[in-house]
């Protein structure tokens, strides 16, 4: 079923001393896809500054802005209305030559190579490649999920957003940014080009219309097999109508949905709200 989501992303810096200037990109705002369309989106920030956009190398839109005068907080507000569809059908799955094939010498390899986040030992990608013997890549994708998901339990609280996917996996603790990570590193091990996926989830699927819900970003995967495909090993499920894709990349480091530096005493971690709306 179709649905519209108003989402609204505000991120909150308070700095121990007013910072003397700031340099900032913001990824948050949500991609216009097949099955997804961006009806209006914003970017807002105080203090007021002059923001700018691009599209980066990976796709993803981004607002950059600076502010040179000192300031003691820093909120930037992103606020979108996203009409979602279901998924369509999974492609027809490719055999393993077939996937090799269309991998060699294209934009695929690049989601194929390890990254520091995504590297993990070989005795676990021996680990999946055993759990998967004999399954085609849709197939394969859904067990080294699962594979995943059983090891590392979703906890929040119990890494950073530095943590990589080998300390994911010894920690068996994380949330969706590690199990995506660990999902990334051992399907590219399988020879599966797979992508790392930022956005949101709406966490109430059926959430009553024009009814607030508190949400948070979330992570997922999407891996090529004839056409990308995601699915979200956090929860074990295709992604539907209920994510929102912001951006794609290799790994997080290239989705980020604000970094930038500072001139200035260095403050605490910033605070994050997420809310959803359901309106259609």
């Amino acid at each position: 079923m179709t649905r519209r989501l108003r989402i609204r992303h505000t991120t909150h810096v308070s700095y121990a001393q007013a910072a003397v200037s700031s340099h900032n990109e913001v990824r948050m705002t949500p991609l216009t896809l097949p099955g997804q369309t961006t009806l209006d989106a914003r970017v807002t920030i105080s203090p007021t500054a002059t923001t700018w956009s691009y599209w980066d190398y990976w796709g993803t839109q981004v607002t950059g802005f600076e502010l040179m005068d000192p300031h003691a907080d820093l909120t930037i507000t992103a606020s979108s209305l996203v009409e979602t569809s279901p998924p369509g059908e999974l492609p027809p799955a490719p055999t393993w030559d077939e996937v090799a094939g269309h991998t060699a010498n294209s934009r695929l390899l690049e989601f194929l190579t390890p990254t520091a986040r995504t590297t993990v030992p070989a005795k676990l990608v021996r680990k999946a490649r055993k759990a998967v013997a004999g399954l085609d890549p849709h197939e394969t994708a859904v067990a080294v999920s699962s594979l995943v998901a059983d090891r590392v339990a979703y906890l929040p609280g119990t890494t950073g957003v530095t943590t990589s996917a080998a300390e994911a996996w010894d920690q068996g603790a994380g949330v969706c940014q590690d199990i995506a990570h660990v999902t990334i590193a051992l399907l590219r091990g399988l020879g599966l080009p797979t992508r790392y996926v930022s956005g949101y989830l709406h966490p109430e699927r059926e959430a009553e219309l024009h009814r607030p819900v508190a949400g948070q970003s979330h992570a997922w995967i999407e891996y090529w097999a004839g056409d990308w495909c995601g699915y979200d090993p956090t929860n074990r499920n295709r992604a539907d109508e209920s994510h929102v894709v912001v951006g794609r990349g290799r790994d997080y480091d290239d989705v980020t949905p604000h970094k930038g530096v500072y001139r200035g005493v260095a403050g605490g971690p910033p605070e994050v709200t997420v809310e959803f709306t359901r309106v259609a």
